[in-house]
């Protein structure tokens, strides 16, 4: 494929011809591997919950001296907090994740807050102390948990309503594959697990949605045309439709991921706990759509009486073909002698020898009767 041609496939001027369902069992032994990489972060490392989900302190201050994090975790040490987090977060401000202070009493907080103000030199007021309790944390996950159900509750119903229930299924399919593998990917990194990301998560089985229904909406609608099924079949109906609409669905995600990706480079952290779950989910969601939805579809379309019969004939078909292309066409011994005369009489005068005209045998002049 030369470069002119790649750029008007990427415009759309071009159709690629790309058999995507005959080689679904390479795309679902990738999507396998990462969801298997997926649950063994989730089994062995586990998600990093933040201080919303957990419970905890949350001290945030911005110093006006220059204090390395081991100074600051001395100065905890001497209230006998061990286990803290200290981060700082645009090179100015210091943000302190630990236990919760509310067992420590009123009067311990006052103090910790006294001795980091003046360790980085402002005033105790300037440090904020904000303790969460896991009550809350919780309550998100409750939540959530509650959204995401009814989520995938409505868009199954919706599916269904609109296709069928085998394009149901295999939206389901490739959502679960979204979120598993988006959740993994935080196991695998250890990045925090913030509320953004929870919202986050959910927003993208929405561009999900999108590019699987975008994908279905062309299947049905050439699944439709009796020509074009009876032609290519349920597989060659399913590719030849990702083939139309390839283009428009990564162009899509590209117009997509390139703001969320500004955002994860220069957003703040807030933003970027936002934005990272959005980009891998987002990445995700695209490729799920061509390479699992689709194909799980064609799997289950193949199931149908009147598709198993139609690839019967067209198999039967291309059999018939096969077999006669094979058979050698036979050329009468006469035919093949003039034909190879005429050659080599053209090839040594150097023009082209026109075969002779059969001879009429003239008919013996009839006797005239003797009166």
């Amino acid at each position: 494929m030369n470069v002119r041609h790649a750029i008007d496939t990427y415009r759309g001027h071009t159709i690629p011809h790309v058999r995507w369902v005959e080689h679904r069992n390479r795309w679902f032994a990738i999507s396998g591997v990462l969801i298997l990489l997926s649950l063994g972060g989730l089994l062995f490392r586990q998600l990093n919950f933040s201080i919303d989900f957990e419970g905890g302190a949350q001290i945030s201050y911005t110093p006006t001296k220059t204090i390395g994090p081991e100074q600051i975790k001395a100065t905890l040490r001497d209230h006998g907090i061990e286990d803290a987090e200290v981060q700082t977060v645009n090179g100015k401000s210091v943000l302190i994740r630990t236990l919760s202070l509310t067992s420590e009493g009123v009067k311990a907080s006052a103090t910790i807050r006294r001795d980091l103000a003046v360790q980085a030199g402002i005033d105790p007021v300037n440090v904020n102390i904000e303790d969460v309790g896991p009550t809350w944390g919780g309550e998100i996950s409750r939540k959530a948990a509650i959204g995401l159900v009814v989520v995938l509750a409505a868009i199954t119903l919706y599916i269904t309503v609109r296709f069928e229930l085998k394009m149901a299924i295999g939206a389901m399919i490739a959502l679960v594959h979204d979120v598993l593998i988006t959740t993994g990917v935080y196991a695998l990194t250890g990045r925090e697990v913030t509320p953004e990301t929870v919202i986050a998560i959910l927003t993208i089985l929405g561009f999900s949605l999108y590019d699987t229904v975008v994908i279905y909406d062309k299947i049905q609608e050439n699944l439709e045309t009796q020509s074009l099924v009876a032609r290519l079949g349920s597989d060659g109906v399913v590719d030849l439709s990702l083939n139309q609409v390839l283009m428009r669905s990564v162009n899509t995600s590209l117009v997509v991921l390139l703001p969320i990706l500004s955002l994860l480079l220069f957003g703040g952290d807030t933003l970027k706990d936002f934005a990272f779950a959005m980009f891998i989910g987002v990445g995700i969601g695209a490729y799920s759509s061509v390479f699992i939805a689709a194909p799980i579809l064609a799997i289950l379309k193949k199931r149908e009486q009147r598709f198993r019969q139609l690839d019967q004939r067209l198999s039967d078909r291309e059999r018939i073909v096969s077999r006669r292309a094979g058979a050698a066409p036979t050329v009468a011994p006469a035919a093949a002698t003039g034909e190879a005369a005429a050659a080599r009489a053209t090839a040594r005068t150097g023009t082209v020898a026109r075969p002779r005209p059969k001879s009429k045998r003239r008919k013996p002049p009839a006797k005239r009767k003797r009166r």
